[in-house]
């Protein structure tokens, strides 16, 4: 099956772009459609569910918008992902991971509704590079601030050390 989701908002152009391509693609396709107002005519569809998880277990491939919710928890699970990124969000943050994720090999990003289609059939073919999500960290640098401001001394520099820095745990070994 190919799982379609658009999270909680809406991305009719991308709801009505798979609806017209379902019929072509050999597998059955299901869709989250959120609030938006197009309903499909080839596809099964809904608009929420308590868990995506039930689809994501059947889904061969998922086509998802770019939220980086809905990205970390398909490539978490190892599915198969073409993400697409809304242009109609007025700041592009989506734009930011999905190309780092594509240029890492682990999903591919499509910028350009009309060659969907085209996106779909590479993904089938494509080798994806896993994904593993980083240990969390960050446990450590909100403790570390929240002692030096107890403490009453410069918190504003422990965040300004730690801002844009790619932690594991293991950068703490000695505070654990």
């Amino acid at each position: 099956m190919i799982f379609v989701t658009v999270g909680s908002g809406d991305f009719d152009p991308l709801i009505c772009k798979m609806d017209d391509l379902a019929p072509e693609l050999g597998l059955p396709v299901v869709m989250q459609i959120g609030r938006g107002e197009y309903e499909p005519k080839n596809a099964e569809f809904f608009r929420f569910a308590p868990s995506l998880e039930p689809y994501y277990r059947r889904a061969t491939l998922v086509v998802a918008h770019g939220g980086v919710g809905v990205t970390l928890e398909v490539l978490s699970r190892h599915i198969r992902l073409v993400s697409v990124d809304n242009p109609d969000r007025p700041d592009h943050h989506q734009d930011d991971i999905l190309s780092h994720l594509h240029a890492s090999g682990h999903l591919l990003w499509c910028r350009d509704l009309s060659r969907l289609g085209e996106a779909i059939r590479q993904a089938h073919e494509m080798a994806f590079v896993p994904f593993e999500l980083p240990p969390p960290a960050v446990h450590f640098v909100v403790a570390e601030y929240l002692d030096t401001l107890a403490s009453g001394g410069d918190a504003a520099a422990v965040a300004r050390r730690y801002r844009g820095a790619q932690l594991s745990p293991e950068d703490f070994a000695g505070d654990v």
